[in-house]
């Protein structure tokens, strides 16, 4: 192992150990009963590591091309995550997603169920989250007293949050309750782990209710009345999430012209939908025709997890070189109270769990099909499993740190949405529902582009559009837009706009990142001429491991 790669391996250890979250997430033992700390004490800690790792790796000399590669995606990663930590962002981590609340409770959707020990861990877990969530509102504390708060908009919304998963809603069971539930399904009988379980559970759900009353009593009369983050901000954050510098007000204009191009195409494929029909007529029919749907969750399930089998069963070998390790993804309902999008988790170290897909349900029982073909593709085969399933099983050609712990959205995200345009190349979207509904992932796509900028920088629809033209960006009018072009059902986007008030510049990565990635795949068809490969292309583009996006451009050319 080399200096760097040494460098890496021990970052990823020490980072386990005062992230147990982190250490679940990627099947790292020996933490199972710990939660991650939340509190400004904690985040220093993170950040201490960061800097004592950066400084050792700037000082070690690579050795050969996979060394520079590590050492250089490390140096950007970690950079990038101190000048966040500096800018005290962790202090307003009041969001819908990815906030400290949500990650103290869905590690618990990471952890295996089926042995005495699997269940003693969840208890051990369970007794944590009170003080957890403690070290939490610390650091929100601290984010009044000095002024750094989220917006109103996002302390209501996770307040509700708060309110599900405690169990205050009406009608709806506290989410550790289920946990509950769950045990008694498995059989296991030992003393006193029932009673244990069931108290630690209750703590757990009690202290999510404080947290709706301090969210409400205490955050909100002092939030942020205004929704957008600005350009300061936003700029570190589209780093962050992209790994490259952008310029913002032109990838907004080419939001909006990718906008128009694809609404083009959509037009093309309604009138093969229905001879004749609107983009809007065609919709109607996909979804209300009993045919193009299927009725209940576990029929539901079943479909979305034949569509992942066959993906695996026929890229393999064709157009990707796919691990034995990583022929296996597990279709996964979460529990309510979270966003609505899907999204995806990886396989472990040990490939012992495998990568998942989840499927938030809302409040349906019905799924219309043309839209989740291509979102399959999208957050499985030959998205997200693909890629980061893939990374794992390169322990000979890229570190620990590349391999577990240095996903960037704008790559990540921009391969999945290149996937999906991908699988229509091939032949997978011919059926026009479906390949409709891979263009309204493109539509999706670039409505988040305009409408995240552009909330956020508070910048003018442009005046020769039809939808309110010089008007200035606002949650409602990025709701009414979002329905209209985006062609999603009203709750589904009202939970995406809320999402990307709260997450700036994260909802940007996919269209940006596709952008990187069709650029790349260009210049390599230009560069090979008649030599150009296609499974050559993905190989070497999927054994890079993820970087930000300027090295993406760099290595790939």
């Amino acid at each position: 192992m080399t200096r760097i790669f040494e460098i890496a391996e021990k970052y990823v250890d020490d980072l386990a150990a005062i992230d147990p979250n982190f250490a679940t997430s990627i099947g790292v033992a020996g933490h199972e009963t710990e939660l991650s700390d939340y509190s400004p004490e904690g985040h220093a800690r993170t950040a201490d590591l960061s800097r004592r790792t950066l400084a050792d790796v700037k000082s070690a000399e690579p050795e050969g091309e996979p060394d520079r590669i590590a050492r250089d995606v490390m140096i950007e990663r970690m950079s990038v995550r101190l000048d966040l930590f500096d800018a005290a962002e962790y202090l307003r981590d009041v969001k819908i997603l990815g906030s400290g609340m949500s990650a103290i409770r869905s590690v618990f959707d990471q952890m295996p169920r089926a042995t005495e020990q699997d269940w003693r861990n969840i208890t051990g877990r369970l007794a944590a989250v009170p003080a957890a969530l403690g070290g939490y509102r610390q650091s929100l504390q601290q984010g009044l007293a000095q002024g750094k708060v989220a917006a109103k908009r996002q302390a209501v919304e996770c307040a509700k949050q708060a309110e599900t998963w405690s169990g205050q809603r009406p009608g709806t069971a506290a989410f550790f309750s289920t946990l509950l539930d769950a045990f008694d399904r498995s059989g296991i009988a030992a003393n006193g782990l029932r009673a244990d379980l069931e108290k630690n559970a209750n703590a757990a759900s009690a202290a999510y209710g404080d947290m709706r009353a301090f969210l409400t009593d205490t955050y909100l009369p002092k939030a942020d009345e205004r929704d957008g983050c600005g350009p300061e901000r936003y700029a570190l954050n589209s780093r962050v999430f992209n790994g490259t510098e952008l310029d913002l007000e032109e990838t907004y204009r080419w939001g909006w012209a990718e906008l128009y191009r694809v609404e083009d195409e959509l037009t093309q494929t309604a009138d093969r939908i229905k001879p004749g029909a609107t983009v809007a007529e065609a919709l109607k029919v996909l979804e209300t025709d009993p045919a193009r749907q299927i009725d209940g969750v576990d029929a539901y399930q079943g479909w979305l997890q034949e569509l992942h089998d066959k993906a695996l069963d026929d890229l393999g070998g064709t157009h990707f070189d796919i691990d034995p390790r990583i022929k296996r993804v597990e279709v996964m309902i979460p529990p309510a109270g979270g966003a609505l999008a899907p999204y995806y988790t990886g396989p472990s170290e040990d490939f012992a769990r495998p990568g998942r897909t989840w499927w938030p349900l809302g409040t349906r029982t019905r799924f219309p099909k043309w839209f989740q073909v291509t979102t399959a593709y999208h957050e499985g085969v030959p998205g997200h499993h693909l890629q980061v399933g893939a990374v794992r099983c390169f322990a000979d050609r890229l570190s620990r740190y590349q391999r577990t712990a240095a996903f960037v959205s704008g790559h990540g995200e921009g391969w999945a949405l290149y996937a999906e345009r991908l699988m229509g190349e091939l032949g997978y979207l011919e059926n026009p529902d479906y390949y409709l509904g891979m263009l309204s992932a493109q539509a999706l796509r670039c409505v988040r582009v305009i409408v995240d900028i552009g909330m956020h920088l508070e910048l003018s629809i442009p005046a020769g559009d039809r939808f309110h033209p010089g008007e200035t960006w606002t949650h409602d009018l990025a709701l009414e837009f979002a329905v209209e072009r985006a062609l999603q059902p009203r709750e589904f986007m009202a939970s995406e706009i809320v999402r990307y008030l709260g997450w700036p510049a994260q909802a940007i990565s996919y269209k940006v990142g596709e952008r990187a990635w069709l650029d790349a795949r260009e210049f390599a068809k230009k560069r090979d001429g008649a030599a150009f490969d296609l499974k050559a292309f993905h190989s070497r583009a999927l054994a890079l491991g993820p970087m930000g996006l300027a090295q993406l451009e760099k290595e790939m050319a």
